[in-house]
């Protein structure tokens, strides 16, 4: 269920602190710094939750977003994000995460609404604390760890030199699936992007 005139929750999942700003957990935060970017928005702390908050609109006149970066680490992503939810009264259906994924090959995106957590602890905090999973995701894929590492250690370290050639274009392209969710709708979305 969608509020026309309503604003859009996109929450860019990440950990806060320098030393996380590369790393691949924290894709979400560099989509988010982008779309602040693009709506000419700068984050600053939010008074009613432990979180950055940007506001704007995409294109003159167009849907509200208030782009959202925890600031409460991963694991607990979820408290502020549903703090943050019923201050702006955005139902659960204009909620966005973006994030990491390490189902899908890196470069890839998807996207989806609803459905289970793939072991991602700031997804599965956030359906806690939202006490519904019909959010909608735009799935950043990292690829699974090599070898034998432990994926908690994958993604809490920075993209290899050789991906981050590409990582420009595809946090771009990662905000480019975010305005396609809130303008087009999710099925469109998935039409256009998932071949890519």
């Amino acid at each position: 269920m969608t509020d026309e005139s309503g604003p859009w929750l996109v929450v860019g999942l990440g950990n806060p602190g320098r030393e996380y700003a590369g790393n691949r957990h924290n894709v979400g935060f560099m989509v988010a710094d982008l779309l602040a970017g693009r709506v000419g928005a700068r984050f600053g702390r939010h008074k009613r939750a432990v979180a950055e908050v940007a506001e704007g609109r995409l294109g003159f006149g167009g849907p509200r977003l208030v782009l959202v970066k925890p600031l409460t680490y991963m694991n607990l992503s979820g408290g502020p994000v549903a703090a943050l939810a019923q201050f702006y009264k955005v139902p659960l259906g204009q909620v966005v995460a973006v994030h990491d994924e390490l189902d899908i090959p890196y470069g890839q995106l998807r996207v989806k609404c609803g459905g289970g957590e793939g072991g991602h602890n700031g997804l599965r905090s956030m359906s806690r604390s939202l006490a519904g999973k019909d959010y909608v995701r735009v799935r950043f894929g990292v690829g699974r760890p090599p070898g034998r590492q432990d994926p908690a250690d994958f993604v809490l370290s920075d993209f290899a030199a050789v991906e981050r050639k590409e990582l420009e274009f595809l946090v771009d392209r990662a905000a480019d699936v975010v305005e396609s969710v809130i303008t087009r709708g999710v099925e469109p979305t998935q039409n256009a992007y998932h071949g890519v």
